[in-house]
């Protein structure tokens, strides 16, 4: 419960500092040249980097020697080695950005920081914030570490009675324990080739998550919530909303949702304010969820304060979210639990050893 309340409450710190700590911003310099499109780096790369970061500016280290002293682990460490020989034609945060070190958000936020006088505040709190969600998923990962063995040992168990009377040679044995861990390996492997296709390549897939109970609308709310939190970022910062709106629309990972969030800014640029823009979206969750996100970015926008309303949003979104992502993390081990021991006692049932079958050594 407290890690939980600790990631909320970083959450929130890393959103309200940077309201703080950004008041105005100069259009980063574009050049004609390329960038090459680089994946994001992992949770806890982005948070021990940002986190020396933000130590060397505290100490009043320079940009160039920050860059020089940095260590940072692969594949950051390359980037890091790109980032040193742009620095000299590009100032610091689009160097960082052109070398794949920063996202594109990354890089505006900080560019903004350094322009409002120090980007120290700005690298902690992106520290803490990735630092939350790094735990996020360790978490997640160490709670299914213990369901995993149990499902490695049961493949292990279930079949040794027939080889131990002999009723099954040892490979054929082999051949009982090693094929479902295959098919798992396979499924595990297909998933990760899915998720780290480019942008691109998944523009015209159905996504196959969106269609899960529970976790597709939550996948969804997510998404939803990261264009709204960086859009609000950006307009608080003083980017125009025509040039905020499509680098928000880059936080969407998922491409259905992305191709309907890019008909806003046409919309805005024909003269539709923001709420106007959004308010049929399918994305926005049911009638009342839908409802509350139009009235709050209405009367931002009628008061003069949409960051301050899109923010507020957000906020709430990710405390509802936070609380979805512990409730995953709890139940998530348990459904493993569950299908594994339905397993087991299925195969203690129907198995060779209640319905015996001629089992040929292959």
């Amino acid at each position: 419960m407290r890690a939980y309340a600790t990631g909320i409450t970083l959450n929130c710190v890393f959103q309200v500092s940077i309201l703080c700590s950004i008041r105005h911003e100069t259009p980063i310099k574009k050049t004609p040249c390329l960038m090459a499109i680089h994946k994001p780096l992992t949770f806890r790369v982005r948070a021990e980097l940002y986190a020396q970061l933000a130590q060397m500016e505290m100490a009043g280290l320079p940009f160039d020697r920050a860059l020089n002293v940095l260590q940072v682990a692969e594949p950051a460490q390359s980037r890091l080695q790109a980032m040193r020989a742009l620095i000299g034609h590009h100032d610091f945060a689009l160097a960082g950005e052109r070398s794949g070190l920063f996202t594109k958000l990354e890089a505006r936020l900080i560019h903004a920081s350094i322009n409002a006088g120090s980007p120290a505040r700005m690298y902690r709190q992106l520290a803490d914030f990735y630092g939350t969600r790094a735990r996020q998923v360790a978490t997640m990962k160490s709670r299914l570490l213990m369901p995993a063995a149990v499902f490695m040992l049961a493949l292990a168990i279930q079949p040794l009675p027939g080889l131990v009377t002999g009723s099954m040679g040892v490979s054929a044995y082999l051949y009982q324990v090693l094929r479902p861990m295959i098919v798992v390996a396979l499924m595990v492997f297909g998933v990760r080739w899915w998720l780290s296709r480019p942008a691109a390549a998944r523009q015209n897939a159905a996504s196959p998550w969106l269609s899960i109970p529970l976790l597709g609308k939550l996948i969804v709310r997510q998404n939803v919530r990261d264009f709204f939190t960086s859009l609000g970022l950006m307009l608080e910062a003083g980017i125009p909303m025509l040039d905020a709106l499509p680098l928000a629309l880059d936080t969407i990972a998922e491409p259905s949702i992305k191709r309907e969030f890019a008909c806003i800014a046409p919309r805005v640029a024909g003269g539709a304010t923001l709420a106007q823009a959004i308010a049929d979206s399918a994305f926005l969750g049911g009638a009342l969820d839908r409802e509350r996100a139009v009235a709050l970015i209405n009367t931002g926008e009628q008061s003069g304060t949409l960051p301050e309303m899109l923010l507020r949003h957000t906020t709430m979104e990710t405390l509802a979210i936070n609380a979805s992502f512990e409730q995953l993390a709890t139940w998530a081990p348990r459904v493993v639990y569950a299908l594994v021991m339905v397993w087991m006692i299925g195969s203690l049932l129907f198995g060779p050893s209640v319905m015996p079958r001629a089992i040929t050594d292959l």
